[in-house]
């Protein structure tokens, strides 16, 4: 595939991961383990010379672990509270695991105005620019101890905040680490002869049924809102690569021209 040779030379990229990444499935506590691998593959990837943006998932869930609260959090209020104390802890996590590697990460923090208001989308950007000139990794989430319009939408739309990053950053590449391996051709879940699509150069009417859209009952779970983000994307000019986070070491593939999760392209080849 063409298209998948030219990922090797693709230089400014955003990573986003979610939170079934980023921590154990069944205490839903950070999977210390595979952050550091997180952060040390994006490390070496700084070495070769890439510029790297982490869009991050995991602060409500390193909030409640911090508080030892039992379960899912059981209201907005205390999502806020959640937080507040996730955080400034993943953020911390995160920067003494960068500096490791003798990096240095640097936290920002997004909302839904910083898309919205052309001024802040201008500051945005600006910030972005200088933070890899500097050098550092941009680690974003959303500002969720402040803003209660990410945190009413439904879960999934953190790829939709890593899609517009991906704009704001003037990236080449998003690459979204997921449960899942990318898009297929109908339900995993319910169909053993499921395929994985390797390339989708072209949004269509279809694809988009096979995620999940309006009037469909082929949803492949979570996908509707990967297919928004893809369409971001290729508003921008820039290629999409879905795939499963649950190994890190996995991001070597993306630039080894190794068959690996769904590529969105922007240019529409394949």
């Amino acid at each position: 595939m063409l298209e998948r040779e030219k990922l090797q030379d693709k230089k400014r990229i955003v990573i986003k991961i979610g939170s079934s990444s980023l921590t154990h499935a069944v205490s839903g506590d950070l999977n210390l383990q595979k952050i550091e691998k997180l952060v040390r593959i994006i490390s070496d990837l700084k070495g070769q010379g890439k510029e790297v943006v982490l869009v991050s998932s995991g602060a409500i869930a390193t909030g409640r672990q911090a508080l030892h609260h039992p379960g899912k959090p059981e209201s907005l209020a205390q999502k806020q509270a959640f937080a507040a104390v996730g955080q400034a802890r993943l953020m911390m996590v995160y920067q003494r695991l960068f500096a490791e590697y003798n990096q240095v990460a640097a936290q920002v923090l997004m909302t839904k105005d910083t898309m919205t208001n052309d001024a802040s989308r201008s500051n945005a950007r600006n910030t972005f620019d200088e933070l890899l000139k500097l050098g550092a990794v941009p680690v974003v989430n959303e500002n969720d101890t402040v803003s209660i319009d990410e945190l009413e939408l439904e879960m999934g739309e953190n790829d939709s905040l890593a899609a517009n990053v991906a704009v704001l950053a003037n990236a080449d590449l998003l690459i979204i680490m997921s449960d899942i391996e990318g898009l297929f051709d109908k339900d995993p879940h319910k169909y053993d002869d499921a395929e994985l699509i390797p390339v989708v150069p072209e949004i269509t009417e279809e694809i988009k049924a096979i995620a999940g859209g309006a009037g469909s009952s082929l949803g492949t779970g979570g996908m509707a809102t990967k297919i928004k983000a893809a369409e971001i994307c290729k508003n921008g000019g820039i290629d999409l690569i879905i795939m499963n986070g649950r190994d890190p070491r996995h991001l070597y593939k993306v630039f080894e021209n190794k068959p690996i999760g769904t590529l969105f392209t922007a240019n529409g080849e394949v």
